[in-house]
Parts: C-alpha cells; sequence; structure tokens
C-alpha cells in the first residue's frame, strides 16, 4: 500500500492505549500492507499501529532480515535475564538512552487468518518485542528510563520540540 508518516512526540495517539482487533476487515488487511511497508525502511526495527495514526494493537518488525507482523499481541514471557544497551524510537528522533530490557521476549498473537502467531527472540528481537507492545499500551521507552536519564532525556526532548 504505503509507506506511511511517523507520527512524533508530543502526538497523543502515541499516549493511547490501543484497541483489540475483533474483526480482521480490508482496513485492518491495509493496515498491515501499511505496517510492513513503513518498517521495511533503512535503519527500522520495529513499528506499532499507533506510530501511524491507527490506535489497533498490531505491529510490524524488521529484524536480521526477517520482516513480519503479528495483531491483538500479548507479552506473555520475559526473562530474569536483563540486557543494557542505547535505545531509540522512531517517534522520539534522533535520541538514544540506555535502557533496560528483558533478554529474551515471547509475544503470541494472531494473523489476518486468525491463525496463533508466536514471536521470540534474545537481544534486538526481544528488545522491538517489548519495546512496541509499550507503544500498544501507550508507552515510550523514555517512560523506562533511570530518573536522571529520563530528566536529561526530556530536557533534550523539549529543547527540540
Amino acid at each position: 500500500m504505503a509507506m506511511r508518516e511517523i507520527r512524533v512526540v508530543p502526538d497523543p495517539v502515541l499516549r493511547t492505549a490501543c484497541d483489540e482487533i475483533t474483526t480482521v476487515d480490508d482496513r485492518v488487511r491495509s493496515l498491515v500492507e501499511d505496517l510492513l511497508d513503513t518498517v521495511d525502511a533503512e535503519g527500522r526495527a520495529g513499528l506499532a499501529a499507533n506510530q501511524i495514526g491507527v490506535s489497533l494493537r498490531a505491529f510490524s518488525w524488521n529484524i536480521d532480515d526477517e520482516v513480519g507482523y503479528v495483531l491483538n499481541p500479548r507479552l506473555v514471557a520475559v526473562s530474569d535475564e536483563q540486557q543494557d544497551g542505547d535505545e531509540g524510537c522512531l517517534s522520539v528522533p534522533e535520541l538514544f538512552y540506555p535502557t533496560t530490557r528483558a533478554w529474551y521476549a515471547r509475544v503470541e498473537g494472531v494473523d489476518l487468518d486468525g491463525n496463533e502467531v508466536v514471536v521470540e527472540g534474545t537481544d534486538l528481537m526481544a528488545r522491538c518485542l517489548q519495546h512496541e507492545c509499550d507503544h500498544l499500551d501507550g508507552k515510550l521507552y523514555l517512560d523506562r528510563l533511570e530518573r536522571g536519564t529520563r530528566k536529561k532525556a526530556m530536557r533534550e526532548l523539549r529543547e527540540r520540540l
């Protein structure tokens, strides 16, 4: 379909929890095509529907040459083992901050045909799964930063707006 414009903070759609998809219709099929087209660009690892202005529970990913999507994802498992690393977000352009995430994550949802989808991984895939599920709950990675780092990030964000 189309590469869609990315919504950036302070757009309120980014802070609103997304609705479950109850019916797969042409609108949802178009949304999935747009998510896949939009995530399939250099430097993009994941994209939640609300980042393109659609408040439905769906996201796409583009990790290690694997591109996919999931509808109504639920984060069902994470490891106790943690990873630290800089994280960024298309909706918070050019700001990267150290963010702690679980080393492993597992998401369950469905595809356009109603078939169960299980997506799991470690390292970058785990980070992506957690990051995109947060988006669908109206949260940004900035919310997970340690207090001092978050304060610095919010100051830098205000200066850019």
